[in-house]
């Protein structure tokens, strides 16, 4: 099994005396909140804007070409683009990530409000969604620099916590000016271009940080910054692999996220039949979304006494097991169990991912800590895409396909079964 190290926060008073004890952690949250709130902004903007607009039209396979656009050529990019995270400067590449998400965030803005098609809308989302995960994955890579080792597992959960909330806030505030101005096109272009308010937020924050204090550490590696990007890919595969912690908790993710692509299509299906296309099915959508965000914070808080109590390796391995009987009542298919469900999954979900996080800011040298953090990155959203897009090829129009959701049980025991093999192997000795 590998090994776990010493994870136990021994700061004294309370955790808020604690986290501001931190002065450059406490910069990393507050830039957390303002790239992430921006993020759930756009997202669920976008959504509104492209899946519950009465002025477009999206069935399953429209649903997946949505997602597939956005997620999956960054997905596949990523690794290349993360080797940069750890050859320049984390704090230059957060400035100029974000401030080019600014710019292309105008862009969808004016055309979601000019009507153009909805490629066009997407090519350009996938842009800011590029930008957007550049910025998450430099913030993760950076935490190990602004905090000691003893504290990572805490403060882990604390930047995870405070960016799924303000994720979640991001999103939900969506549905105010949704709400006030409409489901058209104009609506969806203004709620878009709110983003760049906690955007430009984002961009002042970034400029704050003293430079090289998110690293990365003098690299290990050699030759040029185009061959570091080019072998991108294979240095992060091969991190991974070598790296037991990484490679189980990795498999476990990826099953997750499976199911959730799976949940997520048929929820979308099932309230589009329905026929609350405008405000009221995107409300419920937003509300499966929001249950399982709130399972997720919820996880932050719980997933540090879990770790301290039975190490990542059984507390992954438990979170599996029991999202593997929690999904089994999605099967009902009925729209408030399946809410409930999605609260319990992203509950243990997040579990799994907090372990894979910590493992990845731990056992791997921060020299090849943007690498892997970028594979993760890959793995997270091609899952997820895989299962929409499989899944759209077989869903009922209605949306009421049972056997998917019976399936995603059988997915959770495989990735399951994947964990508690690689994770028994032994770190390599350093």
């Amino acid at each position: 099994m590998y090994c776990e190290p010493v994870i136990h926060d021994r700061a004294g008073g309370s955790l808020w005396r604690s986290v501001r004890g931190l002065p450059d952690f406490w910069r990393l949250l507050e830039l957390r909140t303002a790239a992430q709130f921006s993020d759930g902004l756009f997202q669920a903007g976008l959504a509104g804007g492209l899946l519950f607009n009465p002025q477009r039209a999206a069935d399953p396979w429209a649903v997946a070409a949505a997602f597939a656009v956005l997620f999956l050529p960054y997905s596949l990019l990523g690794p290349f683009a993360g080797a940069l995270l750890d050859r320049w400067d984390r704090r230059a590449v957060l400035i100029v990530a974000n401030a080019a998400r600014l710019v292309v965030v105008l862009g969808v803005a004016t055309m979601l409000a000019a009507g153009a098609r909805d490629m066009f809308v997407l090519c350009g989302a996938l842009i800011v969604n590029g930008f957007s995960r550049f910025v998450t994955s430099g913030l993760s890579a950076a935490l190990p620099h602004v905090v000691p080792r003893h504290r990572v597992v805490t403060m882990n959960s604390v930047a995870t916590a405070t960016g799924a909330t303000a994720t979640f806030l991001g999103a939900n505030f969506m549905l105010l000016p949704r709400w006030i101005l409409g489901s058209g096109d104009s609506a969806a272009g203004v709620v878009i271009l709110l983003v760049a308010i906690p955007g430009v937020v984002a961009l002042a924050l970034s400029v704050r940080f003293p430079r090289g204090v998110l690293g990365p550490a003098r690299s290990a590696q050699h030759g040029s910054a185009i061959h570091a990007v080019a072998t991108g890919w294979a240095d992060g595969a091969h991190t991974v692999a070598g790296t037991p912690s990484v490679a189980a908790t990795l498999s476990g993710l990826a099953a997750h996220r499976l199911v959730f692509g799976i949940n997520t299509l048929l929820v979308l299906v099932i309230v589009r039949h329905t026929g609350a296309d405008g405000f009221a099915g995107l409300g419920t959508a937003v509300v499966f979304v929001a249950a399982t965000g709130i399972g997720s914070f919820l996880a932050n808080v719980a997933t540090p006494p879990a770790v301290r109590r039975w190490g990542r390796y059984v507390t992954a391995n438990l979170a599996l097991l029991c999202a593997a009987i929690i999904q089994l009542a999605g099967a009902t298919l009925n729209l408030a169990v399946m809410v409930l469900c999605g609260f319990f999954l992203g509950f243990t979900g997040q579990m799994v991912k907090l372990c894979a996080d910590t493992a990845m800011q731990i056992d791997v040298p921060d020299p090849l800590r943007g690498h892997v953090f970028a594979v993760q990155d890959a793995v997270f959203w091609m899952s997820f895409i895989l299962a929409v897009t499989a899944a759209a090829a077989v869903i009922q129009p209605d949306g009421r396909s049972a056997s998917l959701a019976l399936a995603g049980s059988l997915i959770y025991l495989l990735g399951l079964a994947v964990h508690a093999a690689v994770g028994r192997r032994r770190l390599p000795a350093t």
